[in-house]
């Protein structure tokens, strides 16, 4: 067995899940929303699927999605991309393996920024690198200049740079953005930029992709999800924007992981890419509204939460909220007394780690939340 994969524990978000499914549990751990996506985006899935054609499709994707990935990229970011920058992938975290053994060689040292995806460390790992960190803290997880000056003061072949930030719910500044995007100019390091929550982004905020910083065309790699921005999480449809000399290696990995995405699901996105602006405003809305009833029913109950910006998740402080377990230890409590799944952040640390921050998912009916937060205040 390989040693990376024999010595590896199940994640926390199976162990958590595994724990709801047992117990009858809300899940409020693993981050997907209760229902399945637009009707009219599922009913051209099913269109297509019927009427065909159901073999390979091009290995760089259908050209109809990839055209309109680089339509809806000009439009809702203002990017400057052509049809040949974008290749299909199936899902996110297959573009992520694909970029990451397509550039990183054994020895080579790759930077994470933390609280980081569970999957980044070992994908590196298993392409030979070596991952460093760059540690942010709560509550407020901000990239501070001291911070980055010493993450690349030994130059990193790689970052990746996850906007908005998954597991802490933070979306960075235009100024954040643009301290990373001059590091990496400064010594040629190939930006990795995990953006699949780049649609979910609350009270007006913008989001900045590095891509689009000066000088980074040629440097940065960007990675989206139809999953994420459709609220549906089992399609596994990502797409990847880079310039030609990083996208043809990538494309190679590609190649011989999956390969292809099923071509229904590729004609569906195509048609979701092109809905009207105010489509993506009111599911933007939609999820602001689940984010600010959870807060304000947690807070009912003296539970104090960080600033949540984007994504599906909000925090909660543990000690702020009087209570004195750890994060993980909480979480088991939550599950197996209270009946709520939810995730401690700890996880989402390779080492050492403030262990007092708990993530629940609000991508749920209201009235999943009410029951949620009744049922947690239990634990006090």
């Amino acid at each position: 067995m390989n040693p990376i994969y024999a010595a590896m524990r199940a994640t926390v978000f199976e162990e958590m899940s595994a724990l709801a499914r047992a117990r009858g549990a809300i899940n409020l751990g693993q981050g997907f929303p209760d229902g399945d996506g637009p009707a009219d985006v599922r009913q051209e899935a099913a269109r297509a699927l019927i009427e065909g054609p159901n073999q390979y499709p091009p290995m760089m994707g259908l050209p109809a999605l990839r055209e309109a990935v680089a339509r809806h990229y000009a439009e809702h970011q203002g990017l400057t991309l052509t049809s040949d920058q974008v290749l299909v992938t199936s899902g996110a975290t297959e573009a992520l393996a694909a970029a990451i053994l397509a550039i990183v060689s054994p020895g080579d040292e790759v930077l994470i920024i933390e609280p980081a995806y569970d999957a980044y460390r070992p994908l590196i790992e298993r392409a030979g690198g070596m991952v460093r960190t760059l540690t942010l803290s709560p509550p407020d997880w901000r990239i501070e200049v001291e911070a980055v000056d010493a993450a690349f003061a030994r130059p990193p072949k790689a970052v990746i740079f996850n906007d908005p930030l998954n597991p802490a719910g933070r979306a960075f500044t235009h100024a954040e953005v643009a301290l990373l995007a001059a590091a990496c100019r400064r010594i040629g390091t190939i930006a990795i930029c995990d953006e699949v929550w780049e649609h979910v982004r609350f009270d007006g905020r913008n989001h900045y992709p590095l891509i689009a910083e000066p000088g980074m065309a040629e440097l940065a790699i960007k990675i989206g999800s139809a999953g994420k921005i459709f609220s549906m999480t089992g399609w596994k449809v990502g797409f990847v924007m880079a310039a030609p000399d990083l996208l043809e290696p990538i494309a190679r990995a590609h190649q011989f992981l999956t390969f292809t995405t099923p071509p229904a699901l590729q004609t569906a996105v195509a048609y979701g890419l092109g809905k009207p602006m105010r489509w993506f405003e009111e599911m933007r809305a939609g999820y602001q509204h689940s984010r600010d009833l959870l807060a304000s029913l947690l807070a009912d109950q003296g539970f104090v939460t960080l600033a949540s910006d984007a994504t599906y998740f909000l925090c909660v402080d543990l000690p702020a909220s009087g209570f004195a377990d750890d994060d993980r230890a909480f979480c088991l409590r939550a599950v197996e007394q209270a009946g709520v799944a939810a995730i401690p952040v700890s996880a989402f640390y390779g080492g050492e780690s403030e262990r007092r921050i708990v993530r629940l998912c609000f991508a749920k009916r209201d009235e999943v939340l009410v029951e949620a937060v009744r049922r947690l205040a239990t634990l006090r």
